[in-house]
């Protein structure tokens, strides 16, 4: 089916629009995907805050270039596209998760306009999600501040136990 050149260039524009909204992009081959595969697994890209398109490789490509990222061997045969709109790297490992089945490769990817390896992609899909993420940086950041007051604690606890220590040592006689 050929596309005018006013379709063309409104593809262009919502492949412009995708990009520049993620932080992310994946770009997967699909040659052995069922139409289900596909679906199932953009499903599975909408939970994780992304979504999954089919692009025409040379207006994606333009895109791409328009914007200084040369992917043109990415872009070679069918070519599916993640676009991690929240969370990089959930996106990354839907995409991962379901490579595992063989039915299409992951090319590589983009994460802001620096080009990523598979092994980068799947590098990336090991990490822990964004909140638990925040929450270990939470806890590192907090880790020397919960330190310090624990150790200027310790000397008014022991202080508190000896007195306690006496406390009992002088009511033990007493019960006798």
């Amino acid at each position: 089916m050929a596309f005018t050149k006013e379709q063309k260039t409104q593809m262009m524009e919502q492949y412009k629009d995708w990009v520049s909204k993620s932080s992310a992009v994946f770009l997967v081959s699909y040659t052995k995907m069922t139409q289900k595969d596909i679906d199932a697994l953009r499903a599975k890209a909408r939970e994780a805050g992304g979504e999954m398109h089919v692009v025409k490789n040379t207006l994606f490509d333009k895109v791409l270039t328009g914007l200084g990222v040369n992917a043109t061997d990415l872009l070679d045969n069918t070519t599916l596209v993640g676009f991690a709109f929240k969370d990089a790297p959930a996106l990354a490992k839907v995409i991962a998760d379901a490579s595992k089945a063989e039915t299409f490769a992951v090319k590589g990817g983009l994460l802001g306009k620096a080009l990523m390896s598979p092994a980068q992609v799947k590098a990336l899909a090991d990490l822990p999600p964004l909140d638990v993420l925040r929450a270990q940086l939470l806890g590192v950041l907090l880790a020397p501040a919960s330190k310090l007051v624990r150790t200027i604690a310790e000397p008014g606890r022991s202080l508190a136990g000896v007195i306690n220590a006496y406390a009992e040592k002088a009511q033990a006689p007493a019960a006798a």
